[in-house]
């Protein structure tokens, strides 16, 4: 099995688009009025991509470890870079703005998980990545967040609505998410030690 099928290489493209999606939301407010436009278009084909990977990995049986390492980057790069940029006045979509605590507690979360593995990594001394069900369910929400800013100012006012309550339960998610990785981590940890004392 080559490293670079195709589940792989669709990853990677997405994690190409990143760039050309910043530099969207960098211009959203400047000149041109189609910028947000694109930025959604190339949204939405990173979003779809990242179910297509997946799918395809388990279909063709093609799951690497560079796939399970490079997937969540990816969705990390997506979110995260949209999340902050569409929280600062300057590349905000319009009345959309994100409040200021949504990007600080997205990568909060992101930093904090990444320093519970490490500290998992240290006291183990293996490498303990795992999807859980609320992470998922978080990176949803946040990518429907995000889709919805950017396209919000083409709804009509009474399909705006949902605006705050997709934040505030974007960042609801992240926080438990968070305490959900740590407590599986330190279970980890703590069977890890109970199996090398034994």
């Amino acid at each position: 099995m080559t490293w670079l099928n195709w589940p792989n290489r669709i990853t990677i493209a997405r994690i190409l688009l990143v760039a050309p999606l910043v530099i969207c939301l960098l211009n959203i407010n400047i000149g041109w009025s189609g910028w947000r436009h694109v930025a959604l278009g190339l949204f939405t084909v990173m979003a779809l991509s990242d179910a297509l990977d997946g799918f395809l990995a388990r279909w063709l049986k093609e799951e690497t470890p560079l796939g399970r390492f490079l997937d969540p980057v990816a969705d990390k790069l997506l979110i995260t870079s949209a999340i902050v940029l569409l929280a600062v006045d300057a590349t905000a979509v319009p009345g959309f703005k994100l409040p200021s605590w949504v990007p600080v507690i997205a990568v909060g979360k992101e930093v904090l998980t990444l320093i519970g593995f490490g500290l998992v990594y240290v006291v183990t001394g293996e490498f303990f990545v795992r999807p859980r069900v609320l992470g998922k369910a978080c990176s949803l929400v946040q990518l429907l967040m995000i889709a919805f800013c950017l396209l919000a100012p083409d709804l009509p006012l009474i399909l705006q609505r949902p605006w705050g309550v997709l934040y505030w339960l974007a960042s609801g998610l992240a926080i438990v998410a968070v305490v959900d990785y740590l407590r599986i981590g330190n279970r980890f940890a703590a069977e890890h030690h109970a199996r090398t004392q034994g």
